[in-house]
């Protein structure tokens, strides 16, 4: 619709003109009061507004302020015409009687007009009149404060200028004319302008420099040091039998805090909002190497019951962040010496883990229930094999060790076949290796039926290891050797023992007497791997890894001490009762030293 105050045309839909601010769709009673108004400088319109829930405010109308500011403007517009129109008099009254206004020729006021049709003066000649020296002064200090208007009534700049000198009536490209009937060609001063450009170049680098130095405050100072929340109660926990921490923010009772980082409301009871988050929310989802300790920040938001957040001081603590666990078994050191192409890895972690051998994922041969796992590897005669095992368990950061199998390099191959027992129950096993076809082979171990008729075509050869009565690891030992070139030298270990039912019928009873006897002639039972039924209740342990322990054998459970090492399936326990049968091996502290076999439970 046409507004009736400009006529500005707006849509129906608008509640006050976009040009003028004046309202529209009222009455014409309620335009002459809103124009009362206007003349009162009084309060622009308020309008109630209510939200969602309901709840209410009082918020003056933007457009009315803009309506109210335009009328402002106007008015003083025009006071500053008046203004400048006194102004214009008093200069005018105070030079009349020191200078001869002389009017120009009509054909050079028009083509002057012509030439300056943006300055709304009328051009004249000025005559100077002879004046004394402070006349000079003080009529060059009105021109000095000069300052033009253009005909909309916006000041146009501010320039400073002298009065033209005596005798100088031309006028030349730049020249300004004044309005009124004082007008007078000026020319601005050249030293005035480099003046005032110096003082301006000096504002703006001294702006640029402290600019420049709030910003860095705010970045280096308060970006790096956010304001925390001291009031805030951070406490160690458990949650779930896991790592946890608990964080108490103080607050109004029954009001709503909320965590950006967890996605929920906590409502304030007793002063306090209790949170409570597992270390590993923390890092569950990171993937690579983490740190031991982690700092982690909470970002509180009070709510309102309108939805509206506040933000709250941040809760900053440190959590840390467990090993996964990883136990090796086999072998036994992180650097050992091997000889033959293949080798078993066997650790124990915990079960659900990711294990990586050479990046590659091995997780699906662990045992879902005991966490064990082998990896079998091959294992070339060049020095130094390194197997780096990476473990990642849940709610654990990475662990990391590295197998280095040593195997010294060959110049004659020699190699067990693949697939040779490590572990036999019969007190022989047969044997098949290879070496470079011609190459003369010894067995350095006790062995039998060796045959070397496939030797010179493609050197492979078998034999038979004996082990006899050595329970236990038995070393066999093979070498190879060809014209000038190194020797080579396998040593491989087999674990022989024999079954229950023939290993426990060879025992003897650790009676008084047995004891006494072991003790007296205890190398030869070492000698010959004499087997013990070894009864009693674990009295201490020695070592964990291997387990041995120490078991008084008499019938009160008081004296006849022996150490017993573990080489069974079941984990003694001190203060528990057990039968054992083991063979002699050595001595500890004056005490009999037995390596146990089978284990029963009383």
């Amino acid at each position: 619709m046409k507004c009736p105050e400009c006529g500005q045309w707006n849509r129906a839909s608008m509640p006050h003109c976009t040009k003028c601010g004046a309202p529209l769709n009222i009455d014409e009673a309620s335009r002459l009061q809103w124009k009362d108004t206007l003349k009162d400088s009084g309060p622009s319109t308020a309008y109630l507004r209510a939200d969602e829930f309901g709840q209410m405010d009082n918020t003056p109308d933007a457009r009315d302020e803009l309506a109210g500011e335009m009328q402002d403007l106007k008015k003083r517009k025009r006071e500053g015409e008046a203004r400048q129109s006194s102004m214009s008099g008093k200069a005018r009254s105070r030079s009349a009687s020191e200078v001869v206004v002389t009017e120009e020729p009509a054909a050079a006021a028009r083509s002057r007009r012509a030439r300056h049709d943006d300055v709304p003066a009328t051009a004249v000649r000025v005559q100077p009149a002879p004046r004394s020296d402070r006349a000079r002064r003080e009529e060059s200090e009105i021109w000095h404060r000069v300052r033009f208007m253009n005909e909309n009534g916006a000041f146009a700049e501010s320039r400073t200028y002298d009065p033209a000198p005596s005798g100088t009536y031309t006028q030349g490209t730049g020249s300004w004319h004044l309005a009124g009937p004082l007008g007078r060609q000026i020319v601005p001063p050249p030293e005035h302008k480099h003046r005032f450009l110096k003082f301006l170049l000096a504002l703006i680098l001294i702006a640029a420099v402290g600019a420049g130095g709030y910003f860095a405050y705010n970045y280096f100072s308060r970006g790096s040091q956010p304001a925390v929340n001291q009031n805030a109660i951070v406490t160690a926990t458990l949650m779930d039998d896991l790592p946890a921490h608990t964080i108490l923010i103080p607050g109004e009772d029954g009001t709503t805090i909320y965590i950006r980082e967890l996605h929920a409301s906590y409502v304030v009871v007793d002063g306090f909002a209790s949170i409570e988050v597992a270390d590993h929310t923390w890092y569950d989802n990171l993937e690579g190497s983490l740190e031991e300790t982690m700092e982690v920040t909470l970002s509180p938001f009070l709510k309102t019951a309108s939805g509206k957040q506040t933000p709250l001081d941040l809760v900053t603590y440190q959590i840390t962040i467990p090993l996964s666990p990883i136990t090796l078994e086999s072998p036994e050191a992180l650097r050992t010496t091997v000889s033959t192409t293949m080798s078993a890895i066997r650790i124990v972690v915990r079960p659900g883990s990711r294990v990586l051998v050479n990046d590659e994922d091995c997780s699906d041969t662990i045992n879902s229930e005991t966490g064990e796992m082998t990896k079998n590897v091959t294992v070339q005669p060049i020095g130094d094999n390194p197997y780096k095992i990476v473990v990642r368990s849940q709610y654990c950061r990475e662990n990391t060790i590295t197998v280095v199998l040593y195997r010294e390099p060959q110049e004659i191959p020699l190699d067990l076949a693949v697939g040779t027992f490590g572990s036999t129950d019969q007190d022989y096993m047969k044997v098949t290796a290879t070496t470079l076809p011609g190459a003369y082979v010894e067995v350095l171990t006790p062995h039998s039926d060796l045959n070397i008729t496939d030797l010179d075509s493609t050197g492979k050869f078998s034999f038979n290891a004996i082990f006899g009565d050595n329970i236990g690891y038995n070393t066999i030992t093979i070498r190879a050797s060809y014209g000038d070139k190194k020797p080579s030298v396998v040593n491989y270990e087999v674990y022989y023992l024999p079954p229950p039912d023939k290993y426990t019928t060879k025992a003897w009873r650790l009676n008084a007497d047995g004891y006494s006897e072991l003790l007296s002639n205890l190398q030869v039972r070492i000698a010959k791997h004499q087997i013990y039924e070894v009864k009693g209740v674990v009295q201490y342990s020695v070592s964990d890894k291997p387990q041995r322990v120490v078991i008084n054998t008499s019938e009160d459970g008081k004296t006849q001490p022996v150490l017993v090492e573990n080489f069974t399936k079941i984990h003694w326990e001190v203060g528990k009762y057990y039968r054992i049968f083991a063979d002699a091996a050595s001595s500890y502290n004056s005490m009999p030293w037995l390596n146990a076999r089978y284990t029963y439970l009383k």
